[in-house]
């Protein structure tokens, strides 16, 4: 299992996992209940359920790198490109717009 902490605007916004049953991505409670909290996409709004999908979330996808940066993430941290999950981690923490991706590094 692999999670990202989602932060909109430097704010804890909710969590990303992968696992065997594809993607879940969950608000957190303490951003839905600030003054004016915002949905990290038009495609996620604001809710106390998390959203399910067997694939990457066209929102996350669209974040990852594509050409010549893409290449260089893919060849620089040896990641196949069709690992989306690896390379939101490696690519998106500082990406342009209110959006970033922190990994969370579990330690078992």
């Amino acid at each position: 299992m692999r999670q990202a902490n989602i932060y909109y605007c430097d704010q804890l916004a909710g969590v990303l996992t992968e696992d065997e049953n594809g993607y879940t991505f969950q608000y957190d409670t303490s951003y839905l209940s600030a003054e004016h909290p915002n949905a990290i996409s038009l495609t996620m709004p604001l809710t106390n359920e998390p959203y399910h999908s067997m694939v990457l979330f066209p929102f996350f996808d669209g974040l990852i790198p594509e050409g010549w940066l893409l290449d260089i993430a893919e060849k620089s941290w040896k990641i196949n490109r069709r690992d989306r999950m690896s390379l939101l981690l490696a690519c998106c923490k500082d990406c342009i717009g209110a959006i970033s991706i922190v990994p969370i590094i579990n330690e078992e």
